[in-house]
């Protein structure tokens, strides 16, 4: 039986704060390699290597809060130390902000998935999580080849969706939309994707950016807290992480999810700035054409597409910071193996 790295377990172990972390690796009978870097952050190597072999970040926490996905890294790497579980891609598992996670809390003091982009921010916790992180993504994709790198960025919602599982593909200069994301997407039942039309600050955003990953950030339910989460909701993106990990087939049916494109970003532009609707409306939730939902100053905020859905609302946003994401459904196709449509 394989040494364990833990006293506990990866996840429980990143959030024992009162404990230190022994940066230190064991190797399973299978030949899997697992060095625990740093706390919350854990590389895991197969056996073999081959020009197929897969470079991927499967990172969850960068909302402190949301628990869902680092509930099902925790029982995947469970199953990697103790042989149930193949591995045939190298991968990196990161819980980001165990501070949080710890005190159930989204952030410490700024929201870390603002932080990627290379502006300059002031000086906080999550500041110096972010760039922590840029370093440790440089160190696992470096001399590796592009088409091998991939970053999943696994997130929970905190308020209720006309979707219960979404992703949201970055806009890079790169392609990094590919056909074999997205089928994985559609082997996990994801409801929904939105494609981006403008660069961000986000965690998935700086790999697609930055490294040409295929990347995606994937919300996955609701924010809960350890073991309130019904993890059997997500039995299929479990299945199919899995799946991507020990480079298997699927066994279970894709289903098709909607797509989605960013038609335009709501930003706060004045101080009497406020929505029709209360915190309570659900990500997705579509307006008629012209249907006014909101003001800014004394602009209406209205919809300019039939059914046009309202994501990520925040009515708090400061001036000059995005109040919400408007999108509308598409189709797409398969150009070059990327997702294009018109």
């Amino acid at each position: 039986m394989t040494k364990s790295l833990f006293r506990q377990s990866f996840l429980f172990d990143s959030i024992d704060l009162e404990q230190s972390v022994k940066c230190t690796a064991v190797t399973t009978p299978a030949g899997v390699t697992l060095k625990l870097l740093q706390r919350g952050i854990l590389e895991v190597v197969p056996a073999k290597h081959d020009d197929d072999t897969k470079n991927i970040v499967i990172s969850c926490g960068i909302h402190g809060d949301e628990t869902a996905p680092m509930e099902l890294i925790d029982k995947l790497v469970i199953d990697i130390l103790s042989g149930f579980q193949a591995v045939n891609e190298r991968c990196l598992f990161i819980i980001a902000n165990p501070e949080a996670t710890k005190l159930h809390k989204r952030s410490l003091d700024e929201d870390l998935n603002h932080l990627f982009d290379e502006k300059a921010h002031e000086e906080s916790k999550e500041l110096a999580i972010a760039d922590n992180l840029k370093l440790v993504i440089k160190n696992f994709y470096a001399e590796s080849d592009v088409k091998s790198r991939w970053h999943l960025d696994l997130h929970c919602a905190f308020r209720d969706s006309k979707h219960y599982s979404f992703a949201v593909s970055p806009k890079s200069r790169h392609p990094v939309r590919s056909k074999e994301l997205l089928d994985f997407v559609e082997n996990g039942h994801i409801d929904a994707v939105m494609f981006s039309n403008a660069p961000a600050s986000t965690f998935s955003w700086y790999s697609a950016e930055t490294y040409a990953a295929q990347a995606m950030m994937i919300e996955l339910g609701r924010v809960a807290e350890i073991g309130s989460n019904d993890l059997q909701c997500l039995t299929a993106f479990d299945l199919s992480l899995r799946d991507l990990v020990s480079r298997s087939q699927s066994e279970h049916l894709p289903r098709k999810a909607t797509m989605y494109r960013v038609s335009r970003t709501i930003v706060r532009i004045h101080d009497d700035f406020d929505f029709l609707f209360d915190d309570s409306i659900s990500n997705f939730t579509s307006f008629m054409h012209g249907e006014v939902f909101g003001h800014d100053g004394d602009k209406p905020l209205m919809a300019k597409n039939e059914e046009e859905a309202i994501v990520f609302p925040n009515r708090y946003a400061a001036v000059g910071e995005r109040a919400a994401l408007m999108v509308c459904k598409v189709k797409i196709r398969y150009e070059d193996g990327q997702a294009v449509y018109d």
